[in-house]
């Protein structure tokens, strides 16, 4: 059975810069304040019309299928991850599908946030192992920054996130020093709406009235966005951070070690662990506790803050363009966020 490898890498980052100084016109924050919780100095936002979730996507994919040596027309089935789509439905993946006048290939949508890119790439994966697929592009984009409360009742969570995309093609390999060796993905739903947007959905108990809890008795007019929703900001993303960060740093050294025991390495075997850019101090919590050094360790939320499904190639096509990373090399790859989500992939690069 052949294993896939990462053919092709590409990124896509919006031209704005905001930094933290920018942030604090609209709420009452600080630099100093956004960078000791954070780590973070500055994001990108797309721009407000002209960029979207799938331009992004198909700008970093471009790159990615020129770098692998194929074509748009070559590419055989699409795994686009992101919790940011540009519609409510249709998904992503056959917006780029048409953008890049692509055949008429399967595109499947990925909605598992932070580690959206991971299990898209681990669904990539199967399909190319089974010889099902040649070429599978895989998308992880971004658009935040059109959904965030730029108020001080939102800077908890508007100040972390920014826009951006990454992609990669895979192709079948037989080479035994290359390819992903294994991938491992995890759930736990118990405490689901500690990271979360309830709106829109369907979820009765987030109607935002205590009056219509009961969908067969609510009047039509509750069933849509209503005003007390807004008032309680629940449009907007909800985060527990004391919560999430406490499940983080126990469940990205977990799904870490899983990868690289089921493969017979150790942690001082990494020569490049890439994190998903949640938050610099649960990386620098991870890193410790695996005993990395740093330059064992890639991190850039400082410059582009949280990209959620974006932020794992982005950081992977960043360190390989800067000759961090080169054939042979033994790469991980791990991410954990809403759901609960977490997973890892092995790979020889």
């Amino acid at each position: 059975m052949p294993r896939s490898k990462i053919a092709g890498i590409g990124k896509y980052i919006p031209e704005r810069t905001v930094t933290n100084q920018d942030l604090t016109q609209y709420m009452e924050t600080s630099d100093e304040w956004i960078q000791e919780r954070t780590g973070i100095k500055e994001r990108h936002y797309a721009h407000r019309t002209d960029e979207t979730t799938t331009t992004m996507g198909v700008e970093a994919a471009k790159i990615a299928i020129e770098r692998a040596g194929t074509t748009a027309e070559e590419i055989d089935f699409i795994v686009f991850a992101t919790l940011s789509p540009d519609y409510y439905f249709p998904g992503c993946g056959v917006m780029l599908q048409r953008a890049l006048k692509m055949k008429e290939i399967g595109a499947l949508d990925v909605r598992n946030q932070c580690s959206g890119f991971l299990y898209a790439l681990s669904v990539a994966d199967q399909f190319i192992k089974t010889g099902m697929y040649k070429n599978i592009l895989v998308v992880g984009s971004e658009k935040h920054s059109f959904g965030l409360d730029f108020s001080t009742r939102g800077r908890n969570i508007s100040v972390i996130f920014g826009d951006g995309a990454g992609a990669v093609v895979l192709q079948p390999t037989d080479e035994k020093d290359q390819g992903i060796l294994s991938t491992h993905l995890h759930s736990d739903g118990e405490s689901a709406e500690i990271l979360a947007m309830y709106n829109p959905g369907t979820h009765a108990n987030h109607w935002g009235t205590k009056d219509y809890a009961d969908f067969d008795d609510a009047p039509i007019a509750q069933m849509f966005m209503s005003h007390a929703m807004i008032d309680n900001a629940q449009n907007f993303p909800y985060m527990d951070g004391q919560a999430v960060f406490k499940k983080a740093v126990v469940k990205f050294p977990e799904v870490i070690m899983e990868a690289l025991q089921a493969n017979g390495y150790q942690a001082s075997d990494i020569h490049m662990l890439i994190p998903h850019q949640a938050n610099l101090r649960i990386s620098q919590f991870v890193q410790h506790k695996l005993k990395l050094s740093d330059e064992q360790v890639y991190n850039n939320i400082q410059h582009y803050g949280n990209t959620t499904a974006a932020s794992v190639p982005i950081a992977l096509c960043e360190a390989w363009e800067k000759g961090l990373i080169s054939r042979g090399d033994l790469v991980c790859l791990a991410a954990f966020g809403s759901g609960f989500t977490w997973a890892s992939a092995l790979l020889k690069w």
